[in-house]
């Protein structure tokens, strides 16, 4: 795997920790997301970030691993948070923190822990 490939999905692993820990400490309730426009921020800049290093993946890599991820939606949802933040819809970004990111975590973990198991 390329280095800078593995690099990327530690950071978007990070990423996806940040968003659980961030739902868990304001109580993983929808309400006090659309409320609460700390917890809407952190969340959001979150994944908006998670699709910056999205994109930044080789395209060989995005290439192999094309039927587990949706890497192009997930570039896409970067992209509504980059130009359309304000009408953003909240109820989709509590869709994709809380159904998408989870799953996007083990993929992260899973790639992670193949890499290491590479390397020894």
């Amino acid at each position: 795997m390329d280095r800078g490939d593995l690099d990327r999905i530690q950071h978007m692993k990070r990423y996806c920790d940040d968003i659980a820990g961030t739902i868990v400490r304001f109580g993983a309730s929808y309400d006090a997301f659309t409320k609460d426009i700390d917890f809407y921020n952190s969340v959001s800049m979150s994944i908006m970030q998670i699709g910056e290093l999205a994109n930044g993946l080789s395209a060989e890599f995005k290439d192999a691993t094309r039927r587990q991820m949706p890497w192009g939606a997930i570039r896409g949802m970067r992209n509504h948070f980059a130009h359309a933040y304000v009408t953003m819809d909240r109820s989709d970004v509590w869709e994709t923190a809380t159904k998408d990111t989870p799953v996007l975590l083990q993929f992260c973990e899973t790639i992670i822990e193949k890499a290491a198991q590479e390397t020894s």
